[in-house]
């Protein structure tokens, strides 16, 4: 198991839950290719502009978002992260509460590439693994 890509990917998740831009984007490739849960939204992110983008309209939104590792599986070169995640929009009393699984694909410490997935099949299959 890879343990530096597990720690890379569990330190970037807390950088999430700190609100820590800056430690997160210290994590990212300058080209990073990220796939966030409202790509249709917001289309695909490239790039440290990319990821500011989704990082401030993902907070603006949801200002107590957190996650919590459920699992983490390693695969070589990428890392699949099973998360639980709750926030409260701005403006609702509805909570927000999701189950997902965070592919991310890492190169000499740093994410080249992550995705939010709804099943964790499409994230293995998204890694080259299977069931």
């Amino acid at each position: 198991m890879s343990q530096e890509n597990v720690g890379l990917h569990y330190r970037a998740i807390d950088a999430v839950n700190r609100r820590d831009l800056q430690a997160f984007l210290a994590l990212m490739d300058a080209h990073v290719e990220a796939v966030s849960r409202i790509v249709a939204v917001e289309g695909g992110l490239y790039g440290h502009d990319g990821v500011r983008r989704w990082w401030n309209s993902w907070f603006e939104v949801w200002p107590d978002y957190e996650i919590e590792v459920v699992a983490m599986r390693d695969a070589r070169d990428a890392t699949i992260a099973t998360i639980s995640a709750a926030a409260q929009s701005v403006g609702s009393e509805l909570p927000f509460e999701d189950n997902a699984w965070l592919a991310a694909r890492w190169r000499d410490d740093k994410c080249i590439w992550w995705q939010v997935f709804r099943a964790e099949r499409e994230a293995l299959e998204a890694v080259g693994l299977s069931e």
